[in-house]
C-alpha cells in the first residue's frame, strides 16, 4: 500500500480503495468521503499518514448524487458571492487610503479568487463536475478586474492563510494572472483572454487523476514519480475533452509542458503548439522558478526574468518572454531595488517601451501632500543599480513598518537611510547581468 501525507487530506475527498492507519486498522471503506472530525482525530493521535491501494476518486464508478435546485443554488453563492463581496467591502476603504487601500482591496480580492479556485478543483475532486458558465463568468470578472488593477495585482503575493493551500491553487492562481496580464499587453481580444484564463486555472487538473502523496510531496521526486507526473497533460485534456470544454482550452492543458525545442511533452511538438499552451508554459515557468517549495528556495522575479530571457535550453517561445518582459519589465513589478542615486524604491508599473527602465516609488522621499514620489527610471542617474537581496528587503520591510509608528518616525527614516547606504555595495554584479540581459533581449 501506498503511503498518503496527512497534510494532504482536505474534507469530502474519497479514495478508489479502503482507507488504512496502518496494515491492520481500517480507517474508512472505498469511496466514503473524508472529514475534517477524522482529520482531527489522527492529528490527535501524532498519525502524519494513511495508507491506501487506491488513488483519488474522482467519482467514476461509485456514483455521484444528483444536486437538488437549493444545492445548486448554494454552490453558486458559495463560489462567486464572496468575490463580489470583497469587490465592494473594500471600494470604498480603497478610495478613502489611497495606494495603501487599493493594495488592500486588491488583496482581499485576490484571495477570494484562490478560495474560488480551491473550491473549483475540490468540487472536480469530489463530485467530478465543473460549472462552465460560472467559471467563465468569473475569469470575465478576473480580466477586468486585472486591468483596472494590474500595478497592484502584480504585486500581491497570497496571504498567510493561503501559503498553506495545495500548492496546485496557488501555482494555478498566480499563473492565471501573470497569463491575461501578457494577454491584455497582446490586446487579445476579451473572448480569447477568457478563454485563455479559463486554461490557465485548468491547466493541472490532470494532477488530480493521480495519487496526492506524488504531487504534494515535500521531497523531490523519483524519476518513477517523475514519470508518473509527466502524465498529467494526457489526464488533464481527457477530463476537459468528457466535460466539453472548448477545444482551446483542452489544447492548453495538454500542450502547457511541450517546448519550442521539442523536447516537451507529451508529444513532443514543436511547431504546432498553441498560443494559449505557449503562454502558459511561460507564466508557469516565471512561477515556478519564483515560488518556495519544501525542497528548493524560491529565487527573486528579477533572477526569473534573467532566466528566462536568457532561455539557454530553448524551452519557451521567445515572442512571450519578451511579452512577459514588457508586462512586469526586467525588474518586476513589486521588486525592491537599489538606485545608482543612492535611494530604495519599489517598482510599482512596468515601461513597456523600455523593459528595463521600470516606475518606482521612491520609499524615502514624499511629495508635498504626504504620498510617496513616483519616478520614471531611466538609464542614468535614475537607473536601477541591482534588486535588494532578501535580507535587505526583510530590513527595508521592517523599518518601514516601524516607520509607521508614530512614536519612532524619525529614527526609523534614519534607519532607512542607513539601509541605502549599507545597499550602495556590490552592485557592480547585477549591472554586468543586466548588460547581458540587454544584449539576450535585443539579439
Amino acid at each position: 500500500m501506498e503511503q498518503i501525507a496527512l497534510s494532504t487530506l482536505t474534507d469530502g475527498l474519497t479514495f478508489t480503495a479502503d482507507l488504512f492507519v496502518d496494515n491492520n486498522f481500517l480507517l474508512l471503506p472505498q469511496s466514503a468521503p473524508i472529514s475534517d472530525s477524522i482529520i482531527a482525530a489522527l492529528k490527535l493521535w501524532e498519525f502524519d499518514t494513511v495508507l491506501s491501494d487506491g488513488n483519488l476518486s474522482l467519482g467514476g464508478d461509485i456514483g455521484v448524487p444528483q444536486e437538488t435546485k437549493e444545492e445548486k443554488k448554494e454552490h453558486i453563492d458559495v463560489s462567486i458571492n464572496p468575490i463580489k463581496k470583497a469587490m465592494s467591502k473594500s471600494a470604498a476603504g480603497a478610495a478613502l487610503n489611497g495606494d495603501e487601500g487599493r493594495m488592500k482591496m486588491v488583496q482581499d480580492v485576490y484571495n477570494e479568487y484562490m478560495n474560488y479556485v480551491e473550491r473549483l478543483y475540490t468540487r472536480y475532486a469530489t463530485h467530478k463536475t465543473i460549472n462552465q458558465k460560472e467559471l467563465f463568468e468569473t475569469v470575465q470578472e478576473l480580466c477586468v478586474f486585472i486591468k483596472d488593477n494590474r500595478r497592484f495585482i502584480l504585486r500581491v503575493n497570497p496571504s498567510p492563510e493561503n501559503c498553506k493551500q495545495n500548492f496546485l491553487i496557488k501555482h494555478s492562481m498566480r499563473s492565471t494572472v501573470l497569463a491575461i496580464a501578457i494577454a491584455q499587453h497582446l490586446k487579445m481580444p476579451i473572448s480569447k483572454m477568457v478563454e485563455l484564463g479559463v486554461s490557465s486555472i485548468l491547466h493541472e487538473i490532470g494532477m488530480l487523476r493521480l495519487p496526492p502523496q506524488i504531487y504534494m510531496t515535500n521531497k523531490p521526486l523519483s524519476p518513477s514519480e517523475k514519470n508518473q507526473i509527466k502524465r498529467h497533460p494526457l489526464l488533464g485534456y481527457s477530463i476537459l475533452k468528457d466535460l466539453a470544454f472548448p477545444i482551446a482550452v483542452q489544447s492548453a492543458a495538454l500542450e502547457h509542458h511541450e517546448t519550442v525545442n521539442g523536447e516537451g511533452y507529451p508529444r513532443r511538438i514543436s511547431d504546432k503548439i498553441s498560443q494559449n499552451a505557449k503562454i502558459i508554459s511561460v507564466c508557469c515557468a516565471f512561477e515556478a522558478i519564483t515560488s518556495p517549495r519544501e525542497y528548493k528556495d524560491e529565487k527573486s522575479s528579477f533572477e526569473a526574468m534573467f532566466e528566462l530571457l536568457l532561455n539557454q535550453k530553448h524551452w519557451y517561445d521567445p515572442q512571450t518572454i519578451k511579452a512577459l518582459l514588457c508586462t512586469v519589465s526586467l525588474y518586476p513589478i513589486g521588486s525592491y531595488v537599489f538606485l545608482k542615486n543612492g535611494k530604495l524604491a519599489l517598482v510599482i508599473d512596468s515601461n513597456p517601451e523600455t523593459p528595463m527602465c521600470p516606475i518606482v516609488q521612491l520609499l524615502t522621499d514624499k511629495k508635498p501632500d504626504g504620498s510617496f514620489k513616483i519616478v520614471q527610471t531611466d538609464n542614468g542617474n535614475l537607473g536601477i543599480a541591482r534588486i535588494l537581496t532578501t535580507k535587505e528587503k526583510e530590513d527595508v520591510l521592517k523599518a518601514i513598518e516601524n516607520k509607521h509608528e508614530k512614536a519612532a518616525t524619525q529614527s526609523k527614516t534614519e534607519s532607512i537611510k542607513t539601509t541605502e547606504i549599507k545597499t550602495s555595495e556590490s552592485t557592480k554584479a547585477q549591472e554586468d547581468v543586466t548588460e547581458d540581459v540587454d544584449i539576450a533581449f535585443f539579439d
